[in-house]
């Protein structure tokens, strides 16, 4: 096992790659053997591990555990499911891993237990899959399959000042009130469940064929 993080907190870096400035990879064993902190974005790091800091193209790669839902449309910001993505891309098969805001990391151990040697099983057979795993505080009913959801948020724009009276801006707000369905993630665990979602590489739209008959009339 190699663990491969951030020197720092990169939420909302979704799929972000460092292109125009140079990486540092430092060695922390005060965490263990085979642990490296990365100055770069969650995706610099499994790149980086995955193409020179394993011995061999990993198994599986898992991300997290982040502290705070990734949830429906929470998937394109996310640096968690970015460098879970960049698993797959890399060809490993790949856990994305959140808890509830204010939930131990522990709470994710047994479904991640539950999971990793399905991937594993399923890698040995040359099958790639990537997940999504959201488990709540209170997760007494198990893990539930479910698809994106649909996330709200109380969406703004605060305009300050800094000290020398010039503007700045901070966007983003809290989540917001939302009916969700149980077959859906945000469904699934205001109903106590463990969240898997599949996900894939290709976001291609089913209207494909629309909109070939559109531009190429016959």
């Amino acid at each position: 096992m190699l663990v491969c993080a951030p020197t720092s907190e990169r939420s909302g870096f979704s799929h972000a790659i460092t292109l125009r400035s140079s990486l540092r990879s430092e060695p922390a064993p005060e965490f263990g053997r085979n642990w490296y902190a990365v100055s770069g974005t969650p995706v610099d790091c499994v790149y980086l591990a995955a193409l020179h800091l394993c011995e061999r193209p990993p198994d599986l790669v898992l991300s997290g555990i982040n502290p705070g839902y990734n949830l429906g449309a929470d998937v394109f910001y996310s640096g968690t499911v970015g460098a879970a993505r960049e698993g797959l891309i890399r060809g490993s098969s790949a856990l994305a891993v959140s808890v509830e805001p204010g939930g131990a990391p522990q709470l994710a151990a047994p479904f991640v237990r539950t999971l990793v040697p399905m991937l594993l099983e399923r890698s040995a057979t040359g099958e790639r899959h990537l997940l999504n795993l959201n488990v709540p505080c209170e997760a007494h009913g198990g893990l539930r399959v479910t698809r994106l959801g649909h996330r709200r948020y109380e969406d703004k724009v605060d305009e300050r000042q800094d000290p020398s009276g010039r503007p700045y801006f901070w966007i983003g707000g809290p989540p917001a009130e939302h009916d969700a369905g149980a077959t859906e993630d945000l469904g699934a665990v205001a109903e106590g469940f463990a969240a898997i979602t599949p996900l894939e590489l290709d976001i291609t739209a089913p209207e494909i064929d629309d909109w070939a008959r559109a531009l190429n009339p016959e």
